[in-house]
């Protein structure tokens, strides 16, 4: 699953629509029923979508289209996968980027 995620930290709602391969209003509407995916919103308002968000709607995409779950079904299993356990390493990743960009910007300040 990783492997078609390009390394960056955050992507806007077209390129996510490309990876996807799903119309952007697919996505918006993903976002208002599954609530693990908030995009960060720019002063222009614009969505920019985290890893993690790209992976969960990854996921979400996987169950809809590949395992044909419902809407109700697939958050239900969501839920279930990270009742599991999958989520704690989603928020050691996360916090992993988050440090790597700081590092990174601070690199940029210091050169």
């Amino acid at each position: 699953m990783d492997r078609s995620i390009p390394d960056k930290s955050y992507f806007r709602i077209g390129e996510v629509s490309r990876l996807l391969d799903v119309q952007p209003y697919v996505i918006r509407y993903w976002e208002s029923e599954f609530k693990t995916v908030r995009p960060i919103r720019t002063r222009s308002d614009q969505r920019l979508y985290r890893r993690r968000d790209v992976e969960e709607l990854l996921n979400i995409k996987k169950l809809l289209y590949e395992e044909k779950f419902t809407i109700n079904g697939a958050r239900k299993r969501l839920q279930k996968m990270r009742a599991e356990g999958g989520d704690a390493g989603d928020r050691r990743e996360e916090l992993l980027t988050e440090i790597e960009e700081g590092l990174r910007k601070i690199r940029e300040i210091v050169s």
